[in-house]
């Protein structure tokens, strides 16, 4: 039989730490538990300082350390902040989890709404990714970003922007990959149809303002995902924690879609 590394190792992230942005909600929260579950140490950022402080609360329950930093990802200078405090233990691995989507129709876009969602969505991963590389490129590390199924198949009207943010996420990753691949993995991850709070409050707010456009996107959106549900954050996180551990050690450049089949359909 083959000398096997065992699958607890394969999986374990003790004595590694993880950077995670957007952890205090959703996708990003349900990753820093399941990170916390497998051993890794975490460094958690959103803008959302009471969210933050009940992530911190699950995850320390694992025994992992956790410290939390409230950075407004859309300035360059609030990032630059946060990796100087990191630069003499950084991060094994990169999760940039945090984005926004704000509706609005393409026409009625203006130049101060293009902006903030570009850099929250884009340019604030590619200062992160910028500032992890100039730090691990030697000793080797760990990227993984998340896109959304907009990016490769728009379906609700009011979301260019959105779009144009979430698949420029994909060309950086890809080129990052490629070009510091020796070293550096760095993956793409796809959610779509996942409940997560934002998904529920929008839902909530359709339903409360007769929006029948909205009701209607919903209502499509489900009939046509394969498996007949929405998935929940933790579905997203389970993926995210294989790109991280070494149960993934040959996955680099890959886009990773986890939606029900909403891209096959």
């Amino acid at each position: 039989m083959m000398d096997l590394e065992p699958l607890s190792q394969l999986i374990s992230l003790k004595g590694k730490k993880a950077l995670l942005t957007g952890a205090a909600s959703g996708i990003g929260k349900a990753t820093a538990i399941r990170f916390a579950e497998a051993g890794a140490d975490l460094e958690l950022v959103d803008i959302n300082e009471k969210g933050l402080e009940e992530t911190k609360r699950l995850a320390e329950t694992f025994g992992v350390k956790v410290n939390t930093y409230v950075v407004d990802l859309a300035k360059k200078g609030e990032i630059d902040d946060l990796w100087n405090n990191l630069k003499d233990d950084p991060p094994d691995i990169l999760v940039n989890n945090a984005g926004v989507y704000w509706f609005r129709k393409f026409t009625e876009v203006d130049e101060a709404l293009y902006r903030r969602v570009l850099e929250i969505n884009l340019n604030s991963v590619f200062w992160m990714c910028q500032h992890f590389i100039k730090l691990r490129k030697e000793r080797g590390g760990v990227i993984i970003n998340v896109s959304s199924i907009e990016a490769f198949l728009p379906f609700a009207p009011g979301l260019v922007h959105y779009d144009v943010a979430k698949l420029g996420v994909v060309a950086l990753t890809r080129a990052i990959a490629r070009e510091y691949g020796r070293k550096i993995r760095a993956n793409v991850v796809v959610p779509g149809g996942i409940e997560t709070e934002g998904v529920k409050k929008l839902k909530r707010e359709a339903v409360m303002k007769l929006d029948m456009e909205k009701i209607s996107i919903s209502f499509n959106f489900r009939a046509r995902l394969p498996m007949g549900r929405f998935g929940n954050p933790d579905e997203v996180a389970r993926v995210i924690l294989f790109l991280a551990s070494d149960l993934s050690s040959y996955v680099n450049g890959a886009i990773i879609p986890v939606d029900g089949g909403f891209l096959s359909t």
